[in-house]
């Protein structure tokens, strides 16, 4: 090989060796110096609210650069607002992350008015906690059990905050496959507001996460104000082995169908953490990797247990895999559940 030859193959390998650390240098540094916005869909006081206030105390050190991370609560429409804003306003320059319903992207297959994003554009980071849903009861309505509750027939108000979030697509469900009466008055802002309205007596039901009970609502759990009748799982949590499991309750073949149908979807992908559509694939791994070191930080956990914040992460592809698969269910599920949740 000529000299010439030589000189020539050694240029290109510099060139492109310096390419390659010139980028490395800009992605790394990318985040120094700037502050990253989390947008929450909900309103302050709940466990969306509650999660990202903690992530947002501790990921910023996982993240090259070091950047400040700043909780803004865009509440309205059970998160909507927010998810429409990620999509079609936010750069996608991996300075905003969104928190979100899960529960919108079932809505968007059933073709729910006002959605105006793809959630399989989205990029996703991953989630904190894997939810448990829970039905709670006012201590007021004098029920102490499923049991009781359907041998009395006693009709009981439920808080919500919209289509696509547990409070509001676990009761309905229930409502039709278990023939629980429940009567839903939806449109709060939050979980937070909902724990108001059931304090003062404005309702006297919600479904909400086991997550969320034991950390936002742990006053009324500890002092037996509300009360768990019934775990709206598959299977039941090991903290609550005596209270009955939905999934066990069903009586057909289709109304199992269509729990676990729900409950797949309210719980592996209830709490997503999501960038824009068209961030750039460097910054997404990198925000990735550093959600996933974030949940095993031992200060974000020691934070986590005396907040009685359950951590049971997964990561941004597992989230993805599991959104995906949400728009691959059989159309006749898919018109069940479209008549269910309208």
């Amino acid at each position: 090989m000529s000299r010439k030859l030589l000189d020539l193959f050694l240029a290109i390998a510099i060139g492109l060796a310096s390419a390659t650390s010139a980028a490395h240098a800009t992605t790394h540094d990318f985040y120094k110096g700037k502050a990253i916005r989390l947008i929450v869909g909900l309103a302050p006081g709940g466990g969306y609210d509650t999660y990202s206030r903690l992530i947002a105390r501790h990921m910023g050190k996982h993240i090259p650069g070091n950047p400040v991370i700043v909780v803004e609560n865009m509440d309205g429409a059970g998160s909507l607002i927010a998810a429409n804003h990620i999509f079609k306003i936010a750069k996608p320059d991996g300075l905003t992350i969104g928190h979100v319903l899960g529960g919108l992207f079932l809505q968007q297959l059933l073709g729910k008015a006002g959605i105006e994003f793809d959630a399989a554009k989205f990029e996703y980071i991953g989630v904190p906690a894997q939810d448990n849903f829970m039905i709670g009861l006012s201590k007021a309505t004098g029920i102490t059990s499923v049991e009781k509750w359907m041998a009395s027939k006693t009709t009981v108000k439920f808080g919500g905050v919209a289509p696509g979030g547990g409070t509001d697509d676990i009761p309905k469900v229930l409502a039709h496959t278990l023939g629980l009466p429940i009567q839903l008055v939806t449109g709060y802002k939050g979980t937070g507001p909902v724990r108001l309205a059931f304090n003062s007596g404005e309702v006297q039901g919600v479904s909400n996460a086991w997550e969320s009970f034991k950390s936002t609502w742990r006053k009324e759990v500890e002092s037996g104000d509300v009360v768990i009748v019934l775990q709206a799982t598959v299977k039941a949590h090991p903290e609550l082995p005596n209270v009955p499991v939905a999934y066990d309750l069903a009586k057909t073949d289709e109304a199992r169908k269509l729990i676990q149908v729900v409950l797949r979807v309210q719980g592996p992908s209830t709490r997503p953490y999501l960038l824009p559509p068209g961030t750039p694939k460097e910054r997404v791994e990198m925000l990735r990797k550093a959600f996933t070191d974030t949940m095993k930080d031992p200060e974000l956990l020691a934070e986590a247990t005396k907040a009685k914040l359950d951590i049971n992460p997964d990561d941004g592809a597992g989230l993805e895999r599991n959104v995906r698969d949400i728009f691959k269910l059989e159309p006749p599920l898919v018109a069940k559940l479209k008549e269910i949740l309208k």
